[in-house]
């Protein structure tokens, strides 16, 4: 499984060269591009996952996720590849369950959103001025504070999760390589 989607990944994921040659990459290329953003270790991972996680959770605008992950990568020394396929969590089909989430989050951290409001724009396709509306009251600070938390949460077990699991690989391979080795 792990093979296939790295399979996958190698296909389908742009390259370091075809990056800069983009004409909107090269303001930044010096930084973005830098080798060590694009090598997977065992630091770079684990940060990349946690970087991902908290871009792709915290700022829900499809597209602007994957730069502010990209972005976000170059001071922490995270991997680029694996922040940007982290971003991806945050989808159409997981959306409404993060901001439910977050907005039950706000509400016991003190904040007051209506969530009935929530489902009933949710549930006949409200328009984005109403949306926009709805957010103008008083649900704004606590979805952004819900959301704030989950996406802080998320980047701290995600990390940690890809330590353990990176560790984890890495020994196995060790293993493997230690059987097959003739005595």
């Amino acid at each position: 499984m792990v093979e296939r989607i790295g399979r996958w990944l190698e296909k389908n994921a742009p390259k370091r060269e075809e990056l800069a040659q983009n004409r909107f990459m090269r303001p930044f290329a010096g930084r973005v591009l830098r080798s060590d953003l694009w090598r997977f270790t065992r630091r770079s991972v684990p940060r990349g996952v946690g970087v991902g996680l908290l871009v792709g959770i915290f700022l829900m605008i499809p597209g602007l996720q994957i730069i502010g992950a990209a972005l976000l990568s170059v001071p922490f020394r995270a991997n680029i590849p694996i922040a940007a396929a982290m971003t991806f969590l945050s989808n159409p089909a997981t959306t409404p369950f993060i901001l439910v989430a977050s907005i039950a989050v706000g509400n016991y951290m003190g904040f007051r959103a209506d969530i009935e409001t929530f489902y009933t724009l949710y549930g006949r396709g409200a328009g984005v001025g109403e949306w926009l509306a709805w957010l103008g009251s008083d649900a704004a600070p606590a979805l952004i504070t819900g959301l704030l938390v989950i996406a802080a949460a998320s980047a701290a077990i995600g990390y940690v999760i890809a330590m353990f699991g990176w560790r984890w690989w890495t020994g196995r391979k060790w293993r493997r390589r230690g059987k097959s080795i003739p005595s």
